[in-house]
């Protein structure tokens, strides 16, 4: 037996620090947001890191399970997740008469890949996300988001998602831009040369449904994204809902369409309430048609300009 005088002394663990959290709160501030702030109270602190593309930290949050923190914005908790995984994956697919090969641009977390392979008409899903360190990351402290990357169904690719459109043409039937905010690696996702890519990429009646920031923060670059699509598709339409740790609490969803007068907000295809019950945490059929019932305020600015 090894005496206390004798025993190898372990090296301390280095106690990991971050600048937006300081006595024992995550305080996320932006100038996509000014003048406000949200707080969470941190429980640990679980990884910090400085990518290639951005500052990426992981902590156990008090309240809200483990968050991952992209340059100091919240991406994704583990206890609201769902409203946002989702949404924004259920609802193209289920407005989508077979949907059978997918992409998802971004989503390193593999939230949306999760909820993708739920549709067993779908025979492919390829996620192209431009930073490694989130997939990594995630497969480490948020298994339960990640555990669709194990899926046989799908591929992922490591890479620019505007450089991986460039050669694709009528090749998906749903493409999904689980992005962040128009900033640093995400900034190319809301140009127009994207949704063109985007355009090309689809097959004939196919949808696209983009991460649509915030009505109460972003109205004008919402309404100047759906400017843009309307010129490139026939149809585009604009959708959102509640999630707490997300700006102001809302986010939204820009879907459009090659199919002329594309009625989003009908399910065409729908599941029994108990499968319903089994799949989904949040998303329902009756959710779906809501979310494109939007304040008046809101629907001023995203409904198209009627012809005279």
């Amino acid at each position: 037996m090894t005496s206390p005088a004798t025993a190898t002394p372990t090296k301390p663990q280095k106690t990991l620090t971050h600048p937006n959290i300081k006595d024992g709160w995550f305080r996320e501030t932006t100038a996509m947001w000014p003048g406000q702030a949200m707080s969470l109270e941190v429980d640990e602190i679980l990884h910090v890191e400085q990518s290639m593309y951005q500052d990426v930290l992981v902590f156990k949050s008090k309240t809200y399970g483990n968050v991952l923190v992209l340059d100091g914005v919240i991406q994704v908790t583990e206890r609201d997740e769902m409203a946002y995984q989702e949404m924004i994956a259920h609802v193209p697919l289920n407005a989508h008469p077979n949907p059978k090969k997918v992409l998802v641009v971004g989503g390193g977390d593999g939230g949306v890949l999760r909820e993708v392979v739920k549709h067993p008409g779908v025979e492919s899903v390829t996620l192209c996300e431009i930073d490694e360190a989130v997939p990594r990351v995630s497969k480490m402290f948020l298994p339960a988001l990640a555990a669709g990357f194990d899926h046989p169904k799908v591929n992922v690719h490591i890479g620019d998602g505007f450089e991986f459109l460039k050669d694709k043409e009528a090749e998906y039937d749903v493409i999904i831009t689980d992005s962040s905010d128009p900033v640093g690696p995400a900034e190319s996702l809301f140009q127009d040369s994207f949704f063109a890519l985007l355009h090309k990429a689809l097959t004939p009646n196919g949808i696209i449904c983009s991460q649509g920031e915030c009505i109460w923060l972003h109205l004008d670059l919402i309404k100047r994204v759906l400017e843009t699509t309307r010129q490139i598709f026939k149809t585009s339409s604009y959708a959102y809902i509640s999630i707490p740790t997300y700006p102001c609490g809302t986010i939204g969803f820009i879907l459009s369409s090659k199919e002329e007068g594309k009625d989003f907000a009908t399910p065409v295809r729908k599941v029994s309430q108990e499968e319903e019950a089994n799949l989904y945490k949040y998303y329902n059929a009756e959710l779906h048609h809501a979310v494109f019932q939007v304040p008046t305020f809101v629907r001023k600015a995203v409904e198209p300009a009627k012809q005279e």
